[in-house]
């Protein structure tokens, strides 16, 4: 594996140079836009067009319950008992997330609730690609069922039966063995055979994140989801062997993916970088960075915004509490980040390409939404004296009435 090695005192440069060794993107914003609005016009012709095109289905689009159960009944146990480990600690995390309904009483006697209620129907893409991920069907199932959505729906391009199995034990209300922009597009806005969703979350490909940017604002979305990342923060007396495993691991995830590890001992940075060149070749952009210490270590880390962030060594983790942005942060020798792709608990749906400055991870957030009961009873005299003037400020006269004709009726 290359590996780009180079020393910074400028923890902003640093981040920006770390983010250049991702190849540029190509845009399939046409071919999207194309096929959105086919499907969208035409509805469910287009919709099979595209999966008889792209994913390869003649048939029908949807799997049936008992094609799921048979797939469970036929599963690994070994697979099996991981799968339900993931499941009962992803449950765990998610509905520790979630938010009560409150009651705000005002000082002018009027009351706002504010009301924490689950959409009504959500779908989880699975990525159909080169290999099964049975871990992102949990990710997604479990925490849209642990949010309260009354219907959770599967996107499983190639329907494959591991993915099928998943379903099934996450409890999914519906599975379609379909993929791409075609299944975006059908779901947010709907055909003959597919109801529209309220949420469309989950990775994909390029075409499938493109399609959910398009959609959003029609539907909700948890965000772009690109290529991964890990950043190591790591002191002298951190494993090597460990900092390399994990390295190697997140380059797994092939182009694009970006594995970094920034510290402040040069003798470290040698021996990593030392490791990862006598490594296989990988499609993965990999990098050591050498700071003068741990803050200006965590200064790259902020300006970064990793996906994953990986604290390691004494100095290292005692960084944590400090850490802003990142969409995980894991602590500790033993706390690789692969625990968190499949067992841990977090949501391995995480922020990629730095958008961890502004956005979270998978959870509970992306499935409900907070909304506002009022009554206002025997405050309505005191608001309207507050409320009159500066609607007739803001030029809406009739916004003045409305309160001023509640004046002195309040109970």
């Amino acid at each position: 594996m290359q590996v780009e090695r180079f020393e910074s005192t400028d923890p902003v440069n640093a981040a920006a140079e770390l983010r250049a060794l991702a190849p540029a993107g190509v845009s399939v914003s046409g071919t999207v836009s194309e096929i959105v609005a086919s499907v969208r016009t035409r509805g469910e012709q287009a919709l099979l067009e595209y999966a008889e095109r792209f994913d390869g289905v003649t048939g029908p689009l949807r799997v049936t319950q008992e094609e799921c159960d048979a797939a469970l009944a036929a599963l690994d146990p070994a697979v099996r008992a991981g799968l339900e480990v993931a499941i009962a600690n992803v449950r765990a995390v998610a509905e520790a997330g979630l938010a009560t309904d409150r009651e705000v009483a005002l000082p002018q006697g009027q009351h706002v609730t504010i009301r924490d209620v689950p959409v009504r129907r959500a779908a989880i893409y699975t990525p159909g690609g080169r290999n099964p991920y049975p871990s992102t069907v949990v990710m997604g199932v479990v925490t849209a069922k642990a949010a309260g959505v009354d219907e959770v729906v599967v996107c499983a391009p190639g329907a494959h039966p591991v993915i099928l199995a998943a379903c099934a034990l996450c409890g999914a209300d519906e599975v379609w063995g379909m993929g791409g922009a075609h299944a975006v597009a059908a779901f947010a806005y709907g055909t003959e055979s597919v109801a529209r969703v309220d949420v469309i979350a989950g990775p994909g490909s390029l075409y499938v994140q493109e399609a959910k940017r398009q959609v959003s604002g029609d539907v909700g979305i948890d965000g772009f989801a690109g290529p991964s990342d890990v950043l190591i923060v790591a002191t002298e007396d951190a494993d090597v062997d460990l900092v390399v495993a994990d390295l190697l691991a997140q380059a797994e995830h092939g182009t694009g993916t970006i594995v970094a590890l920034v510290t402040d001992s040069a003798a470290l940075a040698h021996e990593v970088a030392a490791r990862l060149d006598e490594a296989p070749d990988s499609d993965a952009a990999a990098a050591v960075v050498v700071v003068d210490d741990v803050a200006s270590a965590l200064a790259v880390s902020e300006a970064f915004a990793p996906e994953h962030l990986e604290l390691v060594g004494a100095g290292a983790e005692a960084l944590a509490g400090a850490v802003r942005s990142a969409g995980c942060v894991f602590v500790g020798r033993e706390s690789g980040t692969a625990f968190g792709d499949y067992v841990a608990g977090s949501n391995h749906t995480l922020p990629t390409g730095g958008a961890a400055r502004f956005t979270s991870g998978l959870s509970t957030r992306q499935f409900r939404r907070r909304m506002s009961v009022v009554r206002i009873g025997a405050a309505a005299d005191a608001l309207a004296k507050a409320g009159v003037p500066i609607a007739e400020a803001e030029g809406f006269t009739r916004h003045a009435d409305s309160m001023r004709v509640r004046e002195n009726q309040g109970r």
